[in-house]
């Protein structure tokens, strides 16, 4: 009855991949760019382990996790060869020292404090960390982020945090019913690192992480390189047992 089951979710896995993937390119189309200059990542919080592992074997290689203690079971359990753990949650400097040597990718960084602590713990290791700048484009409270205002001098600090290679920019959009609500926030996000390129000649920040379920397509036709799905694969969130 187990591998029944077990089978079903992987089915159903598949064919949400499948449909992702095909929204993904129909948006892409639409916007006259290729379905491989998107990254799909995966967010598999509140997952258990067994559907992590079934994506990977269905050509999923990128994994989104927002709770460090959580994650790090899965990352210690499960790391072959290709896959990506992506830090998307907000990430606490006495954290660092945990985060900087297990994820591949940190989407979420906001400030200039925690950029030096995943710094000095990235040096240690002697690696450079992929990261991105976490912009609260629309303002809300409830939201993490640097404001619009003070990204600009954020980069210019990080620029001299050797061991951080900064990747892009992320952002979250407000929650609404029409996506189409939710666009100017994405194209925001764009024209920012577009001004960042002017004011920054020689920076290169080639990654806009934006867009989730209800909202990746909307993110793709406004240049989204990233986007971050978990419903629409896995299904509705999972309570974690603590």
């Amino acid at each position: 009855m187990i591998e029944n089951n077990l089978a079903n979710r992987e089915a159903e896995l598949a064919h949400n991949i499948a449909q992702v993937r095909a929204h993904i390119a129909e948006a892409a189309e639409r916007a006259g760019r290729s379905p491989h200059e998107i990254t799909l990542v995966a967010v598999s919080k509140t997952k258990p382990l067994e559907l992590v592992e079934a994506a990977y074997r269905l050509g999923i290689t990128d994994f989104g996790e927002n709770r460090v203690q959580e994650a790090l079971q899965k990352i210690a359990a499960f790391h072959p060869q290709g896959i990506r753990w992506h830090m998307i949650g907000h990430v606490q400097s006495n954290k660092a020292t945990k985060v900087a040597p297990a994820f591949d990718w940190v989407q979420s960084v906001d400030s200039l404090h925690v950029a030096q602590a995943l710094d000095r713990y990235a040096a240690q290791r002697e690696t450079r960390l992929p990261v991105l700048l976490e912009v609260n484009i629309a303002g809300e409270e409830s939201k993490e982020g640097t404001t619009p205002a003070q990204l600009p001098a954020l980069v210019r600090q990080m620029l001299t945090l050797s061991h951080l290679e900064v990747q892009g920019l992320m952002t979250v959009a407000p929650q609404v019913e029409n996506p189409e609500e939710v666009r100017w926030v994405f194209r925001a996000l764009r024209l920012l690192r577009e001004q960042l390129h002017n004011e920054l000649p020689g920076l290169a920040m080639p990654h806009l992480s934006m867009g989730m379920t209800d909202d990746y397509q909307i993110a793709i036709e406004e240049g989204a390189t990233i986007v971050r799905v978990g419903r629409a694969i896995f299904g509705e969130r999972e309570r974690v047992v603590k």
